[in-house]
């Protein structure tokens, strides 16, 4: 049984709509949540970016949904104050959220203006980072001399159980150091004998928790309407890493993305007009052994998809709660 969630865009859809979004995504039959935080978009056609961590408490209180969100400490936010944020959402929601730490890209990151450091420096400030916030989380008095500072932080608002932290990770390198830190692993679709062994090298190094998917996808009544939402609103996500780390705006992702064609878009998003092809793909994933899916209609209007979904696509599916 696999827990089948909705993906809230922020980057895409206004934050208002966005929980009308997810209100009618539960009341559809959808079982968990997540969003991304970001502080810019991927493309000036998506046109929003609204705080992630703002929109999850009226979110929590306006559903009965577990909510995840991913999230980068380290250069944007200080992990302090990340483990404070989860540390209340933990507290006033209990077993009802989780959050994903990933190294993350220099178009939500350079508004610091401190330097974007090479990968296996994110990488390491990242682990010290999830350290630090799983010591703040159990309640101790943290100070840390590294590539993040902390003085003396201490949280005084504690949940009762600390929120999972799970680790984001699109190669299996990372993967295996995911291994070593997190509560579970998060990963994006991509080619099945790829996420076979993201699973396997998790698991085989130790890693423990569940171990979740998000799906980019583009539904539509009309075959070519769906292939176009699919170009105009997620062509400057083809790309691999470390293309998509280090470039620093949605601008020049644009100009990145001016060549890319409409056939190009099935490498990155499941694209179909037929419930029952995406209740298959959807279906192979699961067997793969994801115990959560969760879901990106890559669209910026949000309701076709969760209504025939709802109807069509999640009785298809074994859909379990958390």
């Amino acid at each position: 049984m696999t827990v089948y969630g909705f993906h809230a865009s922020h980057e895409q859809v206004p934050p208002t709509d966005l929980l009308a979004a997810v209100v009618r995504a539960e009341q559809a039959g959808f079982t968990a949540a997540m969003c991304s935080d970001h502080f810019s978009p991927w493309s000036e056609r998506q046109g929003e970016s609204a705080f992630a961590w703002s929109w999850l408490g009226a979110a929590l209180q306006a559903t009965g949904l577990s909510f995840g969100v991913v999230n980068a400490p380290g250069q944007r936010y200080h992990p302090a104050v990340i483990a404070q944020a989860i540390g209340t959402l933990g507290s006033m929601y209990p077993g009802r959220f989780w959050a994903a730490l990933g190294s993350g890209e220099a178009s939500n990151e350079h508004i610091t203006g401190a330097v974007w450091p090479r990968k296996e420096l994110r990488q390491q400030r990242l682990e010290e980072c999830a350290d630090v916030i799983r010591r703040l989380l159990r309640g101790e008095e943290v100070s840390h001399d590294g590539l993040v500072t902390v003085d003396r932080a201490r949280l005084w608002t504690l949940p009762n159980e600390p929120p999972a932290l799970i680790g984001a990770a699109v190669s299996t390198a990372t993967a295996e150091r995911c291994a070593h830190w997190a509560d579970g692993l998060i990963t994006v679709a991509a080619a099945p004998e790829h996420l076979r062994e993201m699973i396997s090298t998790y698991k085989d190094n130790g890693g423990k928790g569940k171990v979740c998917l998000q799906v980019h996808l583009s539904y539509h009544p009309d075959e070519d309407e769906a292939l176009r939402i699919a170009h105009e609103q997620w062509r400057t996500n083809v790309f691999s890493p470390p293309l998509s780390w280090d470039v620093d705006s949605a601008e020049v992702l644009d100009l990145a993305a001016e060549h890319v064609r409409p056939e190009a878009m099935h490498d990155a998003v499941r694209i179909s007009s037929d419930p029952a092809r995406h209740a298959e793909w959807l279906n192979a994933y699961a067997e793969l052994g994801f115990d959560a899916i969760y879901l990106h209609h890559v669209g910026r209007e949000q309701s076709e998809f969760i209504d025939v979904f709802g109807e069509k696509v999640l009785p298809q599916l074994e859909v379990t709660r958390p």
